[in-house]
């Protein structure tokens, strides 16, 4: 008992450097392995053919809108358990817990169903190239159908990394990784004797790694979370703790949901100039996930200790936190600036990428690539203001960014007729989302901040 209360008032007595790093540093490493298993899985459909890449990269609305509901979900949930624990309220801890793993199988129940019917429908909104329908179909419909493991992975972690015990979410993470990496070759390629299965070989490698992670993540809340009790799971939906749950989840939902339709949108406009151009497109978001998926960990392990100081009472820390995490967050965003300005064509090459692909992907990741650094304070305030439980303040800056700028920008560039103009939406939306977050921030700060 008394180690248990030791652990759990960890996050409100560590140094918090030390306590920043030592959750965070996990995190990062597990979410580098996830860039890395997705960068691996679109060079390998990328040797199938630039058509089959095109197909995954146009996946990515659908698939991003699975991430926005699980991490959405696994936000609330975060940020809900993490102040119980501050206020030492274990009943409503295990509470939360469970609520979140029954929203978490009636997130797969809806994708179940849409991954049976809306799939091709889906495709043929965006193109009419047989090919690329098909091979997205076999890809996107294995991923939805079959996204019981991806919501069970990402909500059983989020209860291990609500406790602080983010070193075995990066096992799970991990194994995961590489479960998808090593089946990719043998599933694509048909190595060893098995079928030849292309992007369908992709989707089952992904989503093997998911479910296998979300196996591991059950047995490591079983066995090493003391602090948050499944069992036993014989329990009603509580309507009370779902709201709290999705009153700080729902927003971050729809921000995430916005990015899936601003994908779908850029696709479309994208498309207007060739199909080559979408497959840049998707070849970015797998390279910038390398600098984003750390700042990512980094906030994940920020969340639970503002929440937790939060429910304690106590402001310093809090601020200390995010300015700690904001100072991280712009040294891994200006390395990725730096790689996107200095070796872009040595970027594309790991996806087979033709004169052409390079022609219209060089230029397209130096501009992108110079928003980075704007970006790295919105991104970590923002998980403030989720662990705080503002999270319409986030869903606002997203809005701002996405459907008010970046959307509307991308349109109006792509009609002067050259692709690179295209590309300059980004770091304009970057620019309003950073003034957006800093208006919403000094209000947050003399409106509750300045009176913990």
């Amino acid at each position: 008992m008394a180690e248990e209360t030791k652990k759990e008032n960890r996050m409100g007595t560590d140094p918090i450097n030390k306590l920043l790093i030592s959750i965070s540093l996990p995190m990062v490493i597990s979410m580098l392995v996830q860039a890395m298993y997705n960068v691996v899985d679109s060079i390998f459909v990328a040797r199938v053919s630039e058509n089959a890449l095109t197909a995954v990269s146009m996946a990515f609305p659908l698939q991003t809108m699975i991430f926005a509901i699980g991490i959405g979900t696994g936000v609330g949930v975060n940020a809900v358990l993490s102040r119980s624990l501050g206020e030492k309220n274990h009943e409503m801890v295990s509470l939360t817990a469970k609520n979140g793993i029954f929203l978490s199988f009636a997130s797969f129940i809806l994708f179940l169903v849409i991954g049976l019917t809306c799939v091709r429908p889906f495709y043929l909104g965006q193109t009419d190239n047989a090919e690329i329908v098909k091979y997205g179909v076999d890809y996107l419909s294995i991923v939805t159908i079959a996204s019981l493991g991806v919501f069970f992975q990402i909500m059983l972690e989020r209860l291990l990394i609500s406790t602080g015990k983010t070193f075995y979410s990066m096992i799970t993470q991990t194994v995961g990784a590489i479960t998808n990496i090593i089946l990719d070759p043998i599933l694509i390629f048909g190595l060893f004797g098995l079928p030849r299965m292309g992007t369908a070989g992709a989707a089952i490698a992904t989503v093997a790694g998911q479910t296998l992670a979300a196996v591991l993540a059950f047995i490591f809340n079983i066995k090493f979370n003391g602090e948050v009790k499944l069992f036993p799971f014989s329990f009603k939906p509580d309507l009370k703790v779902i709201k709290m749950i999705y009153k700080i989840g729902v927003p971050s939902i729809i921000m995430q949901s916005i990015g899936s339709l601003m994908v779908y949108i850029m696709n479309r406009v994208l498309m207007g100039f060739s199909s080559t151009a979408v497959a840049v497109f998707g070849v970015y978001f797998k390279l910038q996930s390398f600098i984003f998926m750390p700042v990512f960990g980094l906030n994940n392990g920020m969340v639970p200790i503002v929440a937790y100081n939060y429910g304690a009472g106590n402001r310093d820390r809090i601020m200390k936190t995010w300015k700690m995490a904001w100072f991280y967050s712009f040294v891994i965003m200006l390395i990725g600036t730096l790689l996107f300005e200095l070796l872009p064509a040595q970027l594309l090459g790991f996806f087979e990428a033709s004169e052409q692909m390079l022609t219209i992907g060089v230029p397209a990741l130096r501009i992108i690539g110079t928003h980075f650094i704007i970006a790295s304070f919105a991104i970590v305030t923002i998980s403030v203001f989720q662990a705080l439980g503002f999270s319409y303040y986030s869903l606002i800056t997203s809005v701002m960014r996405q459907v008010v700028v970046l959307i509307p920008a991308a349109i109006l560039l792509s009609r002067l007729g050259n692709i690179n103009y295209v590309w300059l939406a980004f770091p304009i939306a970057e620019i309003m989302s950073m003034i957006t977050t800093a208006v919403l921030f000094r209000r947050l700060y003399k409106r509750v901040i300045i009176n913990i």
